[in-house]
């Protein structure tokens, strides 16, 4: 059983100095911030041990990243071509518009993967070592910045390539790959716990990624292929928000999507919220069922 969370009150006594108190955790925390905080070099040492992992004993290394989205992006330039349509507003190139959807589906894509296996991969520490059991799926979700800056630097060498220059708009950009970081959290933290009682979900989450791939504006603009009717339940994935308020921001051309955004947001917060309630209720028996 995990153990409660640290407090340290005023000792009573020279004796009691360097003694260490607990006690329950209050029933409305959803998430103790000063403890996670308390172990975020151990945070540190797994994402980078995740990144290790990824390459070891590969020829190109991190340049790795840069195969899927690429592969991705020639695929859907021909598939598009094919069929007489781009699926982009006027005055965008079609290569940047996807590569904007592209490093940030990847972002979300590699999170969701890995944190939501995060528990049953490190079941050694979970059952041997007291920690914040959320440590794992934050580690994950760190550990792909690498790859995401990765994709960054594609994405400024065709912006460069194809004359496409950013407005003042590109200070929204790290907001907006926050709120991609912050909706692969929100899954990756419902996926872990539920991955971690329960196996089928391992065969459930590549599927699920599948699905979000085409229901997301990855390698369309909503505007230009989501018909108007459509567009208020489309905004309901909130992964919408987070590539549409992204794609403006490098751009810099178009309208700033509020719709899909205004949607995104408290949908979000909910989905984060009851996932770290359901992950709480959960945690200490992970060592048990893991």
């Amino acid at each position: 059983m995990d153990a409660p969370s640290v407090a340290t009150p005023a000792p009573s006594s020279a004796a009691d100095a360097d003694l260490v108190w607990y006690s329950a955790r209050r029933a409305w925390t959803l998430v103790d911030v000063a403890e996670l905080w308390r172990y975020r070099q151990l945070m540190a040492i797994l994402a980078l041990r995740d990144v290790k992992v990824r390459y070891r004993q590969t020829i190109i290394g991190v340049a790795w990243a840069l195969v899927q989205p690429v592969a991705q992006l020639c695929i859907f330039a021909v598939l598009f071509g094919l069929l007489g349509r781009t699926p982009v507003e006027p005055g965008t190139p079609f290569v940047v518009s996807a590569m904007c959807g592209l490093v940030l589906w990847q972002l979300f894509s590699q999170s969701v993967s890995g944190a939501s296996q995060s528990l049953v991969a490190n079941s050694n520490l979970v059952t041997k070592v007291y920690f914040p059991r959320l440590v794992l799926p934050f580690a994950a979700v760190l550990g792909v910045l690498i790859d995401f800056a990765v994709g960054l630097g594609l994405l400024a060498v065709l912006m460069l390539w194809f004359g496409v220059w950013p407005s003042v708009a590109i200070v929204a950009a790290p907001l907006f790959v926050l709120l991609t970081l912050l909706v692969a959290l929100a899954i990756a933290i419902w996926l872990s716990a539920l991955s971690a009682l329960y196996r089928d979900f391992q065969y459930v989450v590549p599927f699920l990624l599948q699905v979000a791939f085409f229901i997301s504006p990855v390698v369309y603009q909503t505007d230009a292929l989501i018909p108007a009717a459509w567009r208020p339940l489309f905004a309901l994935n909130p992964l919408a928000g987070a590539i549409d308020g992204f794609r403006w921001a490098v751009t810099g051309q178009g309208q700033f999507p509020w719709l899909t955004v205004g949607v995104s947001v408290p949908l979000l917060a909910l989905v984060l919220s009851s996932g770290l309630a359901y992950f709480r209720r959960v945690e200490r028996t992970f060592a048990d069922r893991i």
